[in-house]
């Protein structure tokens, strides 16, 4: 018979993503106080306590990070820079486009490491592993 199959832990990979980003959220918030503006941290954060969290891949965990991760980061940035055109977070993504370019090049890294770390960690095979 063959190996039993591995189920990746998502409810674990699921609570350490939220823990993740709420910490990558505040890091954030602290870390722009010191004069950075460190955009990519919230979506990492995120991606990087799922990946760990989850700890086998799962290619449509990863996507639903890397989805979540862009969401955290625009609502990171409405929280720290909202227009002063109106405020409303509505306004705010119907508008992303007219924010400046270093902004959407930061989320959209932030988007991608976060889908790449929610991966997990990569795991060499050795010689007693041919699965692969």
């Amino acid at each position: 018979m063959g190996e039993p199959v591995r189920q990746p832990r998502i409810i674990l990979g699921i609570i350490a993503a939220m823990i993740g980003g709420c910490a990558g959220y505040f890091a954030f918030h602290w870390i722009i106080r010191q004069g950075f503006y460190a955009l990519i941290v919230p979506a990492g954060m995120l991606g990087l306590a799922a990946g760990y969290g989850v700890r086998d891949r799962s290619q449509p965990f990863a996507i639903a990070c890397g989805i979540a991760g862009l969401g955290l980061g625009i609502l990171t940035e409405w929280t720290y820079a909202p227009f002063l055109a109106d405020g409303s977070f509505l306004f705010f993504t119907t508008h992303l486009h007219n924010k400046s370019p270093l902004t959407l090049i930061m989320l959209a890294i932030g988007t991608v490491i976060s889908y790449r770390l929610a991966l997990g960690p990569d795991r060499i095979a050795g010689p007693a592993d041919d699965s692969r």
